[in-house]
């Protein structure tokens, strides 16, 4: 079980996370996880184009390493880039000094400036937070799309988010293999949606000014 729609409790609990961004503009910010991977990153990046559409890539730095030329495509669309370890790492399970190892590792494979960061699971302990904030902004999001469940519909995943989505939302879907059949039914339709309503999707600032 999970929450689609972000709660107050949750923002609340932890205040420097960035769970949505405070608009009063009709835009929506759509994010993707695990990627680079081949074919599916591109079919995201094509529908992303059909519609004027920017997004933020949470890369696994390992996924980077492998398959640089999908990487590079990434960033020739002008999208925003972040860091989500370099092996998709839970913080829960996994103690502070590897856990940041494989942070700085992605952040070296990634090769570009970005103060972007969200951790895998969404998961992260404290004492981690702690050093990542010093140099990163935490991203969770507003929306959890769900299509990395396999006991979700296509139909369902994009019902939800479409219900949820609303002007100022972190939209989080996955560029994955395991996300492919839920998350290809979906984009389009989330795209189509609110264009249609005169919402714009922009990419999230990755570095401060």
């Amino acid at each position: 079980m999970f929450l689609y729609k972000t709660n107050f409790l949750l923002r609340t609990v932890f205040p420097r996370y960035q769970w949505r961004v405070r608009t009063t503009e009709k835009v929506i910010y759509l994010t993707f996880d695990d990627g680079p991977i081949p074919e599916v990153t591109e079919f995201v990046l094509e529908t992303l184009e059909k519609y004027g559409a920017k997004a933020t890539f949470f890369c696994i730095g390992d996924n980077v390493r492998k398959h640089p030329g999908v990487f590079r495509r990434v960033q020739q669309g002008g999208h925003s880039i972040g860091n989500h370890t370099f092996n998709h790492l839970n913080g829960w399970k996994t103690d502070d000094s590897p856990y940041l190892d494989n942070f700085r590792q992605c952040q070296q494979q990634l090769g570009l400036p970005t103060r972007l960061f969200r951790p895998p699971y969404g998961r992260m302990k404290r004492s981690q937070a702690t050093e990542v904030l010093k140099t990163h902004d935490v991203i969770m999001w507003d929306v959890l799309t769900g299509d990395f469940s396999l006991s979700l519909t296509p139909d369902v995943v994009l019902a939800k988010t479409l219900k949820y989505t609303e002007s100022g939302s972190i939209v989080l879907f996955h560029d994955s293999i395991k996300a492919w059949p839920r998350m290809s039914h979906a984009l389009p339709h989330v795209l189509d949606h609110f264009s249609t309503r005169g919402y714009r999707f922009e990419a999230l600032p990755q570095t401060t000014s």
